[in-house]
Order: structure tokens, then C-alpha cells, then sequence
């Protein structure tokens, strides 16, 4: 059996205020011509569909719109919610979207309960294991302290007894949103921790052929059976240096993997990240092949330039992001914050203030400034006393 594992969708995200809808809909288009072109038996949707609980309409028309498509090929689609997703929104109306061959799976109680596939060697059963908020589902799982691996492992006893209790050779596929250990987060996924422990171990899912992970954005290999597919589409610049792709793995007769492939999705405009003083920046002809490419920019020039995002964005016009990284000699160790105060006047503690913040001192005009400033705050307290 051939599937196609994907997860992290995101729809109705955007990067730094710049819409992905555009690019969400490519890869919703590629997602349908690879699943037509390669032959794809089962396709898997490992959570976070959505990028928040409720949704922005023109995100739920795509997703509409991607359900249409992927039934229409009469592909069976698995998918389940993830931690950005809303699991009672995302799961309405699945009982009928299920006779269409999309099978949702959002509710903790069915972990147990698998969508049964065959192919020309017997039944394949997939697993939707939605993200598991210790919190919510302890009680459901009957543990008695919440937390990860706790449920998580719960789930799996679930899905292990019922694939005991199925015809000897049933392969088995399991979906699931997790944190698993060994996995390289980045900084676009929402932190899940639960009294300082988010990840679980990978032997948690020991006993099924294959685990089609979600939640983490790079596509890694955990161990041979068990991977996330990571986003279709980079949100963060941590993910500049990603390869965007799909899993495209083969079920052999016994379950054992045939075949993984990744297959890599649209790019719609390159990320990269360039570091260094302005002028340098502007100049460097190094930098030409990031000319088109979404720019998180970090300025090191000791003294803040001016209009230094106007500046960047002549060279390169699509900068999304500016940082500033002073390089300036380190301050003195060991030096308390009470002894650089000492014997210094209110004027000279705002002036290395202003020097600290831009990385060069105030000017006369703004001497000037914080004179009147203070002179003005002690004529009030003064006026303050005499009242008094």
C-alpha cells in the first residue's frame, strides 16, 4: 500500500504579516496532482490543519475546497486534529464526510477504533490519534497524573489490544501529534509542555509498521518507521534552511517499508537569513542570489543607521524582518548595577541610557532635551514641597 503522509498545513497563516493563502493553495494543488500521478492508495493528515481554533473564512473555503478534491479522486484521506486545531470545529459533520472516503479523526474516545484499508495483500488499519491535551483527556485514558507519555501511552494500549484482537497480518498505521524525542524543533511550533516534559519517547509507538508524525516542522526520520513529514510550507525563519517536502512510503506484504520517499512540495519565494552591517549588506555581491528572497535581515553596526529598512529593502524588496545585534565591546563583569550608578547624576545615568539603547550618545540638542526634563520634574517636586 502506497500513502502519502503530510501534516502541519497551517491554513490561514501568514509570514510576518505577508499571506501564505496563495502558497497554501499550491501545495493543496500538488498535494491532489502527486496523490493522482503516483499512485497514492491512502493519503495521511497528521494534525494542525488550521493554524488557530477558529479559522479565517478564506482557510476554511481551502480546506472545503481540498476535501472536494481529494474525495473526488476517490483516494481514502485519514486525518486527525492537532494542538492548533480546534478538534469539535474540525470534527463536525465527520460522519458524513466519512462515507466519502475522508476519514476524521478528533475525538480522544476512538483512538481504538481504526479506519480498515485493503489493498491486494489484506487490511491495512490506520489509527487517528489526536493531539492529547494531558489536562482534558486524562480522565478518558484513566491515568492518574497528566502528562505526555502518560496518554500517549494509554492511546497506544488502546490501538495495540485492538490490533491483537484483528486477523493475523493486519498492518497497522498510526497518526499522531506529539512532541517525540530526537525530533529538532524549530521556532514555529506552539510549545506543548506539560510540568516541563513535552516529549515522549519513540518507543511508545512500538507494535504497528508504521508512525506518520505531526506537530514538528522539519521532515526527520526518527527511526525508520517512525517520521514526521513536517510543514509543506516554511512559517519561521528558523526553517530557512527546511527542505519542504512529503513522505511518500510503500507498505510491503508484511509491513515492513518497501519504500520512503521524500517528495518536495512548491517553494514559493525562498527564505534566508543575512547578518552584518548595513553598508556591508548593501554592498556585498555575495548576497545577490537573496536579492528575491523573504529576508530576515540582523544589523551589527554598533551605532543604529538611519532608515535602515528602507535602506535594506532597495536591495532586497521583499525583508520581512529587521534586527538589530550591536557588535560592542562587552560590558565590565562582575560590576553591579548599583556600583555603575554611583556618584553619577540623573543626567549622566540618561545619557549612557540612550548610548546602552542606540550605541551612541545623545547629542547636544538632546542633552538639551533631558535637561529640560529633569530641571522641569524638580521644579514640580519643589512646587510640590513649598505646598505641602
Amino acid at each position: 500500500m502506497r500513502l502519502l503522509h503530510t501534516s502541519d498545513w497551517h491554513l490561514g497563516r501568514a509570514l510576518h504579516r505577508v499571506s501564505m493563502l496563495d502558497a497554501q493553495a499550491a501545495f493543496i494543488g500538488h498535494l491532489v496532482a502527486t496523490v493522482r500521478e503516483r499512485g497514492v492508495d491512502a493519503v495521511v493528515v497528521s494534525g494542525d490543519v488550521y493554524d488557530r481554533a477558529v479559522p479565517p473564512l478564506a482557510a476554511v473555503e481551502l480546506f472545503d475546497d481540498a476535501l472536494h478534491r481529494l474525495a473526488e479522486l476517490g483516494v481514502p484521506t485519514v486525518m486527525i486534529s492537532g494542538n492548533h486545531d480546534s478538534a469539535r470545529r474540525l470534527g463536525v459533520g465527520a460522519g458524513l464526510i466519512d462515507r466519502a472516503g475522508i476519514h476524521l479523526r478528533t475525538d480522544p474516545a476512538g483512538c481504538g477504533e481504526p479506519v480498515v484499508l485493503t489493498d491486494a495483500h489484506g487490511d491495512v488499519a490506520f489509527y487517528g490519534l489526536p493531539y492529547l491535551e494531558p489536562a482534558l483527556v486524562k480522565d478518558e485514558f484513566g491515568v492518574e497524573r497528566a502528562g505526555h507519555e502518560a496518554v500517549l501511552g494509554a492511546a497506544m494500549d488502546r490501538v495495540r489490544a485492538d490490533l491483537a484482537a484483528r486477523p493475523g497480518g493486519t498492518r497497522s498505521v498510526v497518526l499522531a501529534h506529539a512532541f517525540v524525542t530526537g525530533g529538532e524543533i524549530s521556532d514555529s511550533e506552539r510549545d506543548i509542555t506539560v510540568g516541563g516534559v513535552a516529549s515522549v519517547p519513540s518507543a511508545v509507538f512500538a507494535g504497528v509498521d508504521y508512525v506518520a508524525l505531526g506537530h514538528l516542522h522539519g521532515s526527520q526520520t526518527l527511526t525508520e518507521r517512525v517520521r514526521y513529514s513536517g510543514s509543506p510550507l516554511a512559517y519561521s525563519f528558523s526553517e530557512a534552511d527546511h527542505r519542504k517536502s512529503m513522505w511518500l512510503v510503500e507498505l510491503g506484504a508484511a509491513g515492513e517499508l518497501t519504500a520512503a520517499e521524500r517528495v518536495d512540495c512548491p517553494v514559493p519565494r525562498p527564505l534566508a537569513r543575512v547578518r552584518g552591517e548595513l553598508e556591508d549588506l548593501l554592498a556585498d555581491p555575495g548576497l545577490a542570489r537573496h536579492e528575491d528572497a523573504w529576508i530576515e535581515a540582523t544589523l551589527t553596526d554598533p551605532v543604529r543607521p538611519d532608515d535602515p529598512m528602507a535602506r535594506l529593502c532597495e536591495r532586497f524588496p521583499h525583508t520581512l524582518s529587521l534586527v538589530f545585534d550591536p557588535a560592542r565591546a562587552p560590558e565590565e563583569p562582575g560590576v553591579s548595577y548599583a556600583r555603575r550608578l554611583k556618584d553619577r547624576t540623573d543626567q549622566q545615568i540618561a545619557e549612557d541610557f540612550v548610548t546602552h539603547v542606540r550605541g551612541a550618545g545623545p547629542d547636544e540638542k538632546e542633552r538639551a532635551v533631558l535637561r529640560d526634563a529633569f530641571d522641569a520634574v524638580r521644579a514640580d517636586d519643589m512646587l510640590r514641597e513649598v505646598a505641602g
